[in-house]
């Protein structure tokens, strides 16, 4: 039994792309997410991507009869009847086939060759898209420069004098043995005027045009394939052509001299294959092109050109015109397309999961609290309230579409989840790593925002090269645990804008925020605008946030609040200790402590029939006679441990916070034993 989870996904163009068929701004998909009962581990993701007004599937409510479809291949797996019904389907055949291509492979190089080892290159062509005249120039020489010897042309939009004058500059500097051109009309030319612009065109050594008239005229398309001096691909007169027998019978027709294959619009990685077997027939060369996939569809082209032919240049370097594309290990260098294993993005797993419960119909998302103040627990959140909390964050920190950004963090927990939902806002490029100490490992793209854990920002700290790619993220907030006064102190004189966050998983992550770095270095909290504070009578931190919380929330958080709205926080009511009649929080206890032990330590306390509570200091090494002495210089006689306890670790809760309900349970297993002598 397989499980497969549609995830529709927006993709907006770093610029317009212009086409005979008008400008794209923006690119509707939707990710095939499959993972089987039989093996919970595995999974497998696909692009399903009609172009519209071109692709043969281009339907209404396509993403309904997508989820239809599914349903059906959950049952009986991608088969062979199942292939053979897909085929008015190309675009979600494709997304299916790699789908289970990579949960077959484990991989998301889905075949093995030497370009998924990383060893070889896919020779790719420049890609020209149609725009005014100097703007196109400046395309063509950034594409020169960058070391392109095979150039495509979008024409068709402008003057066509213009466009022979864009030609006939490249081959004044560059003749045909240097630079190949392609040029692509998308069936811009009439009929009656085709024959004698491919004449013109033909006088500067192009290699082929694609399209030149509109798709769906066999007769006359064929009838200018034998007279034309310029070579003919054909490109949109294959699409809704779904059958062998209508493939030959097409190619047969019109002799074409090449075909340009898009797997989502002509048949799957299947229809291709029968493609190419229909077009050796008639002895018409081939090369494979994306249909403007996410790098999701890019890379399982990629993967699948790249067990095929790498003799001729193919139409594979479109993975840099989204800014908010899927993470994958591919590069252009000079006119090649590279895969490289070793940077293949991990964590990808939990993250599609959670986007599928993201876009499914449900209002609300699980989530688990990090169990820091007791056993962790799963809640239920609102997703426009995330949604608004995002928004809140967003606005804040000036984020905006095209930023970099960087999830390291369990998706489990909200800290996570947010940072997906405010990419997933924004529109933001969302770099996802497997949750680690050390996170900027394999990240070797500068970030503009990076929201992280004390450990993992104090871990970053300490490698040169990690500290230079943590120095280098524009916008860096720190939650999910108390940040050391030491660590403070690294990050005040940091260039970027680094803040602490406060908030918890009932409000959705952080509704304030302090500056660390900088001039503006702030030691107080602020909260976000829509958010009102007040203490309640014990003190505690009270939160009213309408646009992310259904009712006030009582935090344990002892606070003061200033008059200029901004607060501290001083411990947690559940740290409040009361020995002999005093009451005394253990936060304030473990900052007097902690210039004079470097280790990590806990002050707790145990069940005592005089006192009512007894203090305990746990700790992971002994301190030493003078560390002693300090410590009780520095703490009131009724602040100061009755006993230490030594520990391997100090126990660690969800989200690397300190769990101090095991703390207790160890101290109060060690009751037993002896006070020790140096504190009264």
């Amino acid at each position: 039994m397989y499980r497969i989870q549609t995830i529709p996904h927006l993709l907006h163009f770093r610029q317009p792309a212009g086409t005979s068929r008008g400008i794209y701004t923006t690119r509707q998909i939707y990710y095939v997410f499959v993972t089987s009962d039989e093996q919970p581990e595995a999974w497998g993701i696909g692009e399903c991507a009609p172009l519209p007004r071109l692709s043969c599937d281009d339907i209404p409510q396509y993403d309904d009869v997508l989820a239809r479809i599914c349903r059906k291949i959950e049952q009986s797996g991608l088969t062979a009847e199942a292939t053979d019904a897909l085929r008015p389907y190309p675009s979600v055949l494709f997304g299916l086939e790699t789908a289970f291509r990579q949960l077959e492979s484990g991989s998301f190089a889905l075949w093995d060759t030497p370009f998924s080892r990383g060893k070889a290159g896919i020779p790719i062509n420049g890609l020209i898209w149609m725009d005014s005249f100097p703007r196109m120039l400046r395309q063509i020489e950034d594409k020169l420069q960058a070391g392109f010897r095979c150039i495509k042309l979008k024409i068709g939009a402008i003057r066509f004098e213009d466009e022979l004058s864009l030609i006939r500059h490249i081959r004044e500097h560059f003749p045909a043995g240097d630079v190949e051109i392609r040029v692509d009309a998308n069936g811009a030319f009439s009929p009656d005027e085709a024959l004698e612009k491919l004449k013109r065109l033909a006088e500067w050594d192009i290699h082929s045009i694609e399209q030149p008239i509109r798709a769906g005229q066999p007769e006359l398309l064929s009838q200018l394939t034998h007279e034309t001096p310029l070579p003919i691909a054909l490109d949109e007169e294959l699409t809704g052509c779904n059958t062998l027998f209508d493939k030959q019978q097409l190619l047969e027709t019109v002799q074409p001299q090449y075909i340009v294959l898009k797997p989502s619009l002509h048949g799957g990685l299947i229809g291709c294959r029968e493609w190419i077997k229909a077009a050796e027939r008639v002895q018409a060369g081939w090369w494979l092109t994306s249909a403007l996939e996410s790098n999701i569809g890019l890379n399982a082209i990629a993967q699948w050109c790249a067990s095929l032919d790498l003799s001729v240049c193919h139409g594979l370097g479109t993975g840099a015109l989204f800014v908010n594309n899927t993470e994958m290990p591919l590069a252009v260098k000079n006119d090649r397309l590279w895969y490289h294993p070793a940077k293949t993005p991990s964590g990808y797993r939990e993250y599609f999961d959670f986007w599928a419960e993201w876009n499914n119909p449900s209002t609300c998302v699980t989530v688990q609290t990090s169990g820091s103040t007791g056993t962790p627990k799963l809640i239920s959140a609102k997703k426009e309230q995330m949604r608004n909390s995002a928004r809140m964050c967003c606005t804040f920190l000036h984020l905006q579409e095209g930023d970099k950004a960087l999830l390291c963090m369990p998706l489990q927990y909200i800290g996570a989840k947010m940072m997906a939902v405010r990419a997933w806002l924004t529109g933001m490029e969302l770099m996802v790593r497997k949750p680690s100490a050390h996170p900027l490992t394999d990240v070797d793209t500068p970030l503009d925002f990076a929201a992280m854990t004390p450990m993992q920002v104090y871990n970053s700290l300490q490698i040169a090269d990690e500290k230079d790619k943590l120095l280098a993220v524009k916008k860096l907030i720190i939650g999910g645990g108390a940040i050391h006064p030491a660590l403070e102190k690294a990050l005040r004189d940091f260039p970027n804008e680094v803040f602490s966050t406060y908030g918890m998983t009932e409000t959705l992550s952080h509704i304030a925020i302090r500056r660390l770095s900088g001039a503006e270095a702030d030691s107080c909290y602020r909260p976000l605008p829509e958010v009102h504070l007040s203490l309640a009578a014990d003190g505690t931190l009270l939160i009213d946030a309408p646009l992310i919380c259904d009712h006030m929330i009582t935090t344990n958080d002892m606070a003061k609040i200033f008059p200029d709205g901004s607060f501290c926080i001083t411990g947690r009511k559940d740290n409040v200790f009361n020995s002999g009649g005093i009451k005394i929080q253990a936060e304030t206890v473990e900052e007097k402590i902690r210039p004079f032990l470097a280790c990590p330590f806990v002050v707790t306390a145990v069940p005592d029939a005089e006192l009512g509570e007894r203090l305990v200091l746990l700790t992971e090494q002994a301190p030493s006679d003078e560390s002693l002495r300090q410590i009780k210089a520095a703490l009131s006689k009724y602040e100061q441990p009755k006993r230490i306890i030594l520990t391997d670790a100090i126990p660690l809760a969800g989200n690397e916070k300190m769990d101090r309900k095991a703390c207790r349970e160890i101290a109060v297993h060690h009751a037993d034993l002896p006070f020790s002598a140096f504190l009264l």
